[in-house]
């Protein structure tokens, strides 16, 4: 018997109770108990996302969420400037062009932050740019841009709005949208949240909302001016994901317990001790200078196939981690701790790291990353 356990960056491990919350009978959303549930939601979100403004939750992934950032605050034929430095730095570019929106690229190393002067940079070349697009957290390659310098850049300048993919930063990382001055922020149930898959979630500021008054690209699902109206009345626009609705109340309450600041606290423990564990492996990271604490990606050694080494993680521990993507696959593997982890969950990944490298014949010394990986937990 294999114990399947995730250590992928999204979809990521559901607490027990949030489980059992989303096991009991379903309501009906038009119901007045409907309304309570989402009252209780709309603050913990606020608090998560650190605004006072609305976060709406829409039915659908992330990527939905991103969507609806650029087609509610743009226009055809805006310019946007997007960072491209990993796989959904791309797809901001995507969304942009498949609703007429051009794009000024600005791209990056994979596994390298932007340097935020090429931003102001870009900005001064070519005044008209409307929206800087950027991942807080780069899930594709484990990188953190640095976010509070861009919107430092970008904040004074009436005709530009910073739209921010926090789908993997959000609940790891300090990220105060109103104290940083972020214009739009989305993210998504199955990282942080430690929900499953299906739920996304976007805030705008009161510039970004100015923009929407004057955005004139389609949009039916995703109208976030009709969303905001009745989410203000604590209904949805359309059938919400109930259940999941539910165990989003419990999953805030639980980072309300834990308190923000121990959250990202907890977070940044967990992602130093992987790092320095790889690196005590002799293993090389993808993001040396710039990592994100939501996961770690890892260089497959020379001579180790990076898909075997990601496949041996399941088929002979359980582990289910990821691998890379486009250009990276077969070069990294991806161990997340974002969401419900713990020291011991970290244990568990660096000494599965190890046999599965002994057993592809890589010259490891068990125990090497596990001793680092506990002194640093240990010394918390």
């Amino acid at each position: 018997m294999i114990k399947k356990q995730l250590f992928s960056p999204g979809p990521t491990p559901v607490p027990e109770r949030v489980l059992l919350a989303m096991a009991g009978p379903v309501m009906h959303h038009r119901d007045p108990g409907y309304e309570v549930l989402f009252q209780e939601v709309r603050e913990g979100l606020k608090y998560v996302f650190q605004t006072k403004q609305e976060v709406l939750v829409l039915a659908s992934s992330g990527t939905g969420a991103m969507e609806a950032a650029v087609c509610n605050t743009l226009s055809r034929g805006d310019e946007a400037l997007v960072v491209r430095g990993g796989k959904f730095g791309e797809r901001w570019g995507e969304i942009c062009e498949a609703y007429g929106v051009n794009v000024t690229p600005l791209d990056v190393t994979w596994g390298q932050a932007v340097d935020p002067g090429l931003i102001k940079k870009a900005l001064d070349a070519k005044p008209a740019i409307k929206a800087v697009l950027v991942q807080a957290s780069e899930t594709s390659t484990g990188v953190m841009h640095p976010i509070k310098e861009i919107a430092d850049i970008v904040k004074n300048r009436a005709g530009t709005i910073l739209i921010v993919d926090a789908i993997s930063a959000l609940g790891v990382s300090d990220l105060p949208m109103d104290q940083w001055g972020l214009d739009v922020v989305v993210s998504g149930s199955q990282k942080a949240l430690m929900l499953p898959p299906g739920l996304a979630f976007i805030a705008l500021s009161a510039k970004a909302w100015g923009f929407a008054e004057k955005a004139n690209l389609p949009k039916f699902y995703f109208n976030l001016k009709e969303e905001l109206a009745v989410a203000q009345k604590n209904q949805s626009q359309f059938t919400p994901a109930i259940s999941l609705i539910v165990g989003l109340r419990e999953a805030l309450k639980m980072l309300k317990e834990e308190g923000l600041e121990n959250v990202f606290k907890r977070h940044a423990l967990l992602a130093r001790a992987t790092r320095e564990a790889a690196k005590a492996l002799g293993l090389e990271l993808l993001a040396p200078t710039a990592p994100s604490d939501a996961l770690t990606a890892i260089k497959a050694p020379e001579g180790v196939d990076g898909k075997k080494l990601k496949k041996n993680f399941e088929d002979q521990f359980g582990l289910i981690i990821a691998g890379g993507q486009s250009q990276l696959k077969g070069k990294i593997i991806r161990i997340a701790h974002i969401g419900y982890f713990q020291s011991l969950d970290i244990i568990q990944a660096v000494s599965t790291l190890e046999l599965v490298l002994k057993g592809l014949g890589y010259p490891v010394k068990l125990g090497a990353g596990v001793k680092v990986a506990e002194e640093i937990l240990s010394a918390a």
